[in-house]
């Protein structure tokens, strides 16, 4: 038996043999797959889990206004059950509800002066006011830049009701805690009052209705801080 080579192409099974080698080697290093794969991520979701980032900053979730609602036997709690008792849809937890929306939607309607809004929620008379104020401050060329960043709190502080030729008037008096932006700038865009910083505003507003007269509501009747 002739062991000998003779023409086999032993060059083409020494590369063969390299070829497959290198083959090995690469599918090692980058594995079986190829081409491009997608990247597979697992989210998990926990309650406690921190809060997101944004910019680099926590994303705070904005907390819910605590309402202070004065109890039944109290002199204003007692009050409140006469509202009801006069307007059987009247509930103190609603109307602070109300209040919340009135306070942010006059603040901001000011701030641009958007008369049509505040004719919504305030009386003739405060209506005036804020009209007088709003054109004080274009006539002085200033821009009032407020921007209600979170209200903490509403709390029910007096109640009162008065019989009157009109109806039954009655008046709430609601504090008002929140964070705000609030400045005036001139026109060359300089403070004139307040700062660009949030600050705690504390106010207290009263709000008036009839409650025996159809269509009557709840209108911004005085406003100060407190």
């Amino acid at each position: 038996m002739d062991f000998s080579l003779g023409h086999f192409p032993v060059d083409l099974v020494l590369l063969a043999l390299v070829a497959a080698f290198l083959v090995l080697r690469l599918r090692s290093v980058l594995g079986k797959r190829v081409g491009i794969q997608p990247v597979q991520v697992q989210l998990q979701v926990r309650p406690d889990a921190a809060p997101r980032v944004v910019e680099g900053k926590p994303e705070q979730a904005e907390a819910a206004a605590e309402f202070d609602i004065p109890a039944p036997g109290t002199r204003v709690g007692i009050l409140l059950a006469d509202i009801r008792q006069k307007d059987p849809s009247f509930t103190p937890q609603q109307f602070l509800n109300g209040a919340q929306i009135a306070f942010a939607q006059v603040v901001g309607a000011y701030a641009q002066g958007n008369v049509d809004v505040l004719k919504t929620y305030l009386t003739p008379a405060v209506l005036s006011a804020f009209e007088a104020g709003i054109t004080a401050r274009t006539n002085a060329e200033e821009i009032q830049r407020t921007d209600v960043k979170a209200i903490r709190s509403l709390a029910i502080e007096d109640v009162r009701i008065a019989s009157m030729e009109a109806g039954t008037a009655a008046a709430i008096d609601v504090r008002i805690v929140s964070d705000q932006i609030s400045l005036v700038l001139n026109k060359e865009g300089q403070p004139v009052t307040g700062t660009d910083a949030v600050t705690e505003f504390s106010d207290l507003w009263t709000f008036e209705r009839l409650l025996d007269v159809n269509g009557s509501t709840w209108r911004l009747a005085a406003a100060r801080s407190a």
